[in-house]
């Protein structure tokens, strides 16, 4: 492993309207790599240059604090910022990948949203985060606080191959019973299900009851996408070396689209399988009104619910 440390020029990333997914109109990466890993990862594509190879060579924004810091100081703004969630997480980096154990950037990221009263919603594959329990009792008790945790099944060795550095779903599943025990909010990502692999009923079925067993308040969905270069190239080889016979359904369902994106209706059947699945255990298909109506303005209230409506 390499690891760069650089200075960086800004941290948080606004957002030109609230994401109703996250509920956030900022996001942050204090790390750029991830040594999780997970071989389905689109960070690893070239649009978001991201250099050197994307599971072993990390880059940290050591000034990344002292910017954060200037960056949330409201005595340094002309206009406010408006309040929603800040997501932590995702994009081209874990916050709580291995590396933070030594450079404790996302503790001490929480220790500035809590000094300036800022909601936090953490997405993470790491059980590292029980570290920062304390911190975000104390977030979730003044502002709130979500923590959301990504899975592409309950299968613990297909985890193993696609998701490398990461704990087994199961270890994930006690994180979520963890910090439900602690009072702090939780969401599943099942996102991406791979496909052919973790995206049968079956197995969707088994993650929505699982998930709903831990206590979690909501659950995420979505497809997995697949961008020519790097990202598709790492997948398929990974996939040749374990499910060779695969190979030809990959090749017929990832055609070069330039997101990424699967052929055909596999989308539209895969979303109609899930809402069936969430139907079933009753188990909520976005965030929850009760954990931002308190905390959104007016107008991106009134924009994340009727998103939510439609997707109903």
């Amino acid at each position: 492993m390499t690891i760069a440390e650089i200075e960086a020029k800004s941290i948080l990333r606004r957002h030109k309207r609230i994401d109703s997914w996250f509920l956030s109109r900022y996001g942050m990466n204090l790390y750029r790599g991830c040594r999780h890993n997970c071989v389905y990862c689109d960070g690893r594509a070239e649009r978001y240059y991201v250099e050197g190879e994307f599971g072993k060579d990390i880059t940290v924004k050591i000034n990344a604090i002292d910017i954060l810091r200037r960056e949330l100081d409201p005595t340094r703004k002309r206009k406010a910022m408006k309040k929603g969630y800040i997501i932590v997480g995702g994009g081209v980096g874990d916050s709580y990948q291995p590396i933070e154990r030594k450079y404790q950037l996302t503790r001490r990221a929480l220790e500035l949203f809590y000094q300036y009263d800022w909601p936090v919603h953490m997405l993470t594959k790491s059980t590292l985060i029980k570290r920062d329990i304390d911190l975000l009792k104390k977030i979730n008790k003044q502002s709130g606080a979500i923590v959301s945790f990504s899975f592409s099944s309950m299968d613990d060795e297909i985890s193993s191959i696609f998701e490398p550095g990461v704990p087994a779903p199961s270890e994930r599943l006690d994180t979520i019973r963890y910090f439900k025990d602690e009072g702090i909010p939780c969401g599943m990502f099942l996102l991406p299900v791979i496909p052919h692999l973790t995206d049968s009923r079956g197995m969707m079925d088994e993650s929505i009851k699982k998930a709903k067993e831990a206590g979690a308040d909501f659950i995420i969905f979505g497809g997995m996408t697949l961008k020519d270069g790097r990202q598709k190239e790492h997948f398929m080889k990974v996939l040749g070396n374990k499910y060779k016979e695969l190979i030809p359904k990959y090749q017929d369902l990832y055609k070069g689209n330039k997101w990424g994106q699967a052929s055909g209706d596999y989308y539209n059947k895969l979303n109609l399988l899930f809402n069936g699945l969430a139907n079933k255990y009753d188990m909520p298909k976005r965030i929850p009104l009760a954990l931002f109506r308190d905390i959104l303005d007016e107008n991106d209230l009134v924009t994340i619910i009727l998103e939510h409506m439609d997707l109903e």
